[in-house]
């Protein structure tokens, strides 16, 4: 497998779409999700996350109806509770960016995103601080502490 393209975050938006996407990856084919990524980013209004944090259980409706999407009501609802949580880490001192740096053990990093965001697991975590340019270790590196994650 390919690693994934890095980014370099331009916004909130950017963030949420690199969380959201590894959400939607767990349990699924990646090429599927990134068959389905630019409907993704249709039916959540680009990832903005004071659009998104402002959905209502109509939207919910919507998005499960959405053929643009993997139609999963509770990774849908998950995504909208993760706009919520950077909009609220955002309003901390430092906002989002800050929170998630405000670590010096990489470990500690993917403990605090697990916490704060639903449906993301340790391979989630990884795969989001990578694509947005955080210090990671080696993908080898992270597979030998975490044999379990091995497929």
């Amino acid at each position: 497998m390919q690693a994934p393209t890095q980014i370099e975050p331009d916004g909130l938006a950017d963030y949420l779409d690199v969380i959201t996407r590894a959400v939607f990856q767990s349990g699924m084919s990646w090429r599927v999700v990134e068959a389905k990524w630019s409907g993704f980013r249709e039916a959540f209004a680009g990832f903005d996350p004071v659009a998104v944090a402002a959905y209502t259980d109509d939207d919910v409706e919507r998005l499960a109806a959405d053929t643009r999407i993997i139609r999963n009501r509770r990774k849908i609802e998950a995504t909208i509770g993760n706009a919520q949580a950077i909009l609220a880490l955002d309003d901390e001192p430092g906002g989002f960016v800050g929170w998630l740096r405000a670590r010096n053990d990489f470990d500690a990093t993917v403990a605090a995103l697990r916490g704060e965001f639903r449906f993301l697991g340790d391979m989630g975590a990884y795969y989001v601080l990578y694509v947005v340019g955080e210090d990671v270790p080696t993908h080898e590196e992270w597979m030998k502490k975490h044999p379990q994650k091995q497929r």
